[in-house]
This record gives C-alpha cells, structure tokens and sequence, in this order.
C-alpha cells in the first residue's frame, strides 16, 4: 500500500468508519499526533490534502532564482550571437563584471546543460594530458602565423598575427592578398615599432619565415636575415606537429568565430577594420582562461618585457625600435623615469635603432645604420644632450663602421 493510499485509509477510517484517533492510531502503528494533523489536512482541503508532501525545505539559499537564469541563458545567447567564446566561465566573468551576484562556474554549467546550449565532447582530450609552454615575460617570444579568409565575393585572401607567448596578446594582425616573405618582414618592424622587439620568434617552416627547406642556394631568408641581424632568436616547430603553435592556432580559431558572427567584408579595408575592432575585444574585453581570467593587454603590461641583445665591442646592448618625434628627441625610460634623448632635428621622423647598455645608449638610423647620437644618461636630469662624436683613434675603423659590421652580423649572447 502506497503512503497516499495508507493516509485516505486512516483519515476515512475515522471519519466515516467510526474509529477514534487513539484507536486508528494503534490499528495502523501510526502516532496520534500524525493522525491529527492529516484530519486538519481533510478539513480545510480535502482528501486530495492527504497525500504525502514533499520532504525538501521550502526555501534553499543555493537554488538559482528564475530571473538569474534568463539572464544567464541570455548571456549564453549574446555570446554566441557575437562569435565570442560562451562558456560557463566566460559568462560568469561577463555578469561579473556587470555587478551581478553570480552562482559558480559548475552552476552556471548546469543550468546551460538543463537548456539543451552544451554541446557533450566526449572524446575531448582533456587539457591536463597536454604537455604546455609559456614564455616567462612578455616580447620574450612572439608565435606568427598566417590563416585563409574568403571576403564576400568569396575572394581569398590571407591573415597574418603576431601574438605575444606570455600575455596572449596580438602584436599586430592585418589582412593581405597574398602573405610574402616581405610581408613577414613588414609586419614584424610594424609590430616592434609599437611593442618594442622580441628576444625570440616561433613560427612554422612555411618558406615566408625560412629559406631552411628552401631548394637551390642556400642562404637566410628574408625574416631570417633581419632577426639574425638583431640579434633574436629564431626558433621553428617541427614538421607535421602544428601543436608546437597551439597558441596561434587555437587563436585563429577564436579569430574566426569571431568573424563569421558578423557580416562577411567586401574589401581588404573592410576586413581590416573588422580585425582592428577584433583587436581590441580581444586584447581589453575579453578574459582568457590561460591566463588566470585577465586580458591579454593586463597580463602584458604588469611585467617588463624582455628584449634581444648583441655583442658590440665586448659589451651587451638590449635592442629597440623607435622614431625620433619632430622635435628631434627620443623617449627612454631609465631607472625607473622617462628620459628625453635629443638627437637633432634634423633627424626627424627617422626609423632608428636605439641600443642600451645600462646608462649608454647608441642611437642608429634604421635605413643607412648611421650613428645618429650617443648618450651617457644622467639620472638628474630629464633631457639629455648627445655627446660629442669623437674620431677613432688612428689605424681603428671609425665607429659607425664598426657597429655596422656587428649590426649587419647579428653577433648574439
């Protein structure tokens, strides 16, 4: 007999059949007390008021409220909708960031299941079997690579990145018809001009990075040639294994998510600045799960970056990039505090190579590798005067010659 069925037996029991409640109480093994409150029940409701009710507490602090989980399920919804990345711990850093008091990831999760917006991946290799790898600093390795796009006359075009190892952050990204060997190169000196010069590079062996399966004479290529020049570090994965890449691929993934969320572009210009607001969600919007849910540009700028050097006459120079502003000065920052470097206005708005060693700076025209200045910086002071060119003594090469030779060789640590 079911409990339902037990509990019309005793109520009827005593109401139509007679029996007391201390009798029907010791007939069915049942307390009086109990008896009396399943009377209470049939006269205010009803038999229907008699059947066992549910054990559970009537409030429960944990239960997500219906409103939270619209606004959840609408999250989920606007994430997708945007080619951005819908999981339960994107959408708990989104509401968080909104204010709102949020169950946690597992919860989340759950919920989005209950709503059939879960896709099972069964056969998923779990991250924890990968064997990873990150730069310990950001510019300490820049990862490139280059992906196919189709604009909306179904044109194919190409896409090349440059993504910091450390933060995850795009160096820079732009759109071409054909990605060159040149194109490599240009981009690389766009990217080093804004964020200063990596100590290494990781690419794959595709012949725009390296000449190194390259038939015929061999030779540096290209890209090849300028790092070496710089001093950087060039490193390639291994043939047939893109997981050495995994960060560019994965990024690439993430990239064009993005962009078949939004209208395919009809031009290189259009597809441009559709990377350049990708550029912007990505590096300040939005959270990354490898990096302990910060952005990109956060992680990259909360340590100082790494940077290439080289031998010049027995003495290590950090390298960087930079373009002398139009009153003909620098800017450097040096124990902590931004220094003024004049060089001259006649050199304005030249490309240069700015090395440091300490307080020494050797300031070199890009293009001709000219010594433009020299400086011994004074912490006292902001601006600081070039020093004097003085001519090498006799029989020694004078030294723009000589740091062009160790420029132009690529002599390394």
């Amino acid at each position: 007999m079911s409990q339902r069925v037990k509990n019309e037996v005793m109520v009827l029991a005593i109401v139509e059949g007679g029996l007391s409640v201390a009798d029907a109480a010791v007939r069915f093994g049942v307390s009086k007390r109990w008896l009396r409150v399943l009377l209470a029940r049939y006269r205010e409701q009803g038999i229907e008021a008699v059947a066992p009710r549910s054990k559970a507490p009537r409030t429960s602090p944990t239960r997500v409220d219906d409103t939270l989980r619209h606004a959840i399920v609408a999250e989920r919804d606007r994430l997708t909708a945007a080619g951005l990345d819908a999981g339960a711990e994107s959408i708990l850093d989104r509401m968080n960031a909104s204010g709102l008091t949020v169950p946690s990831r597992a919860t989340i999760h759950r919920i989005l299941a209950a709503t059939d917006r879960v896709t099972p991946q069964p056969h998923k290799r779990p991250r924890s079997s990968w064997t990873r790898f990150e730069a310990a600093l950001p510019n300490e390795t820049w990862q490139s690579d280059m992906t196919h796009w189709r604009l909306d006359d179904t044109t194919g075009v190409e896409i090349i990145t440059w993504l910091d190892d450390h933060s995850r952050m795009i160096m820079h990204i732009s759109a071409h018809q054909v990605v060159t060997a040149k194109t490599v190169v240009d981009t690389f000196t766009a990217a080093a001009e804004r964020h200063g010069l990596p100590a290494s590079t990781l690419t794959d062996n595709g012949r725009i990075f390296t000449a190194r399966f390259a038939t015929g004479t061999p030779g540096l290529g290209q890209f090849e040639q300028l790092i070496h020049d710089l001093g950087i570090r060039q490193k390639n994965g291994h043939p047939g294994h893109p997981q050495t890449q995994g960060k560019i691929e994965r990024f690439h993934q993430t990239l064009k998510r993005w962009l078949t969320a939004r209208p395919a572009a009809d031009t290189l210009t259009a597809l441009q600045n559709q990377l350049d607001q990708f550029t912007h969600v990505y590096n300040h919007e939005r959270p990354h799960r490898a990096i302990g849910r910060r952005t990109p540009a956060t992680v990259h700028a909360a340590t100082p970056p790494a940077a290439p050097s080289i031998n010049v006459a027995g003495h290590h120079y950090r390298i960087r990039f930079d373009h002398i502003d139009a009153s003909g000065v620098i800017t450097l920052r040096h124990a902590g505090q931004l220094r003024h470097l004049g060089i001259g206005r006649t050199h304005k708005h030249r490309p240069v190579i700015v090395l440091t060693n300490g307080p020494h700076t050797i300031t070199i025209d890009r293009t001709t590798s000219e010594i433009l200045a020299e400086h011994t910086i004074n912490p006292d002071k902001d601006y600081q005067p070039r020093k004097p060119q003085k001519a090498p003594p006799e029989g020694e090469a004078p030294v723009n010659d000589a740091l062009r030779h160790h420029i132009r060789r690529g002599d390394r640590i």
